[in-house]
C-alpha cells in the first residue's frame, strides 16, 4: 500500500518501477539528473528525503536529491496532498539508495 492505494502492474514490467492507484502515482528508479536541478533549487527534506518538486499538467513530480541514484515519483493532482506518498516512500528509499557521500 501506498497513502491507502494497493499496488497495480507496470507496462512495460520492470524491477525498476512501481505504480500504485487509478490513476497511477508512478515511482521509477534510476532515472537521469532532472535538468530543473541546480544548486538554488528549492527541496523539500521528508524523513530525512530531499526531493525536487516539479508541477505536471495534472500533479507533481518528485524526484530525489543528494543520493547515489535518482528516483523519482509522479503523483497525479487527483491524491492531494500531492506529498503524501512521499512519506510512505521515505524509509524504503533510505534503505534501498544510500545517500552521496
Amino acid at each position: 500500500m501506498l497513502d491507502g492505494h494497493q499496488r497495480r502492474p507496470t507496462r512495460p514490467s520492470s524491477s525498476t518501477t512501481a505504480a500504485w492507484g487509478d490513476p497511477a502515482i508512478e515511482l521509477r528508479c534510476g532515472v537521469p539528473r532532472p535538468s530543473a536541478l541546480t544548486s538554488t533549487s528549492d527541496l523539500s527534506v521528508v524523513n530525512d528525503v530531499a526531493w525536487l518538486a516539479e508541477p505536471l499538467t495534472r500533479g507533481w513530480r518528485f524526484t530525489t536529491t543528494g543520493r547515489v541514484a535518482y528516483v523519482e515519483v509522479s503523483v497525479p493532482d487527483a491524491y492531494p496532498p500531492e506529498v503524501n506518498p512521499l512519506v510512505d516512500l521515505a524509509s524504503a528509499v533510505t534503505a534501498a539508495v544510500p545517500a552521496q557521500d
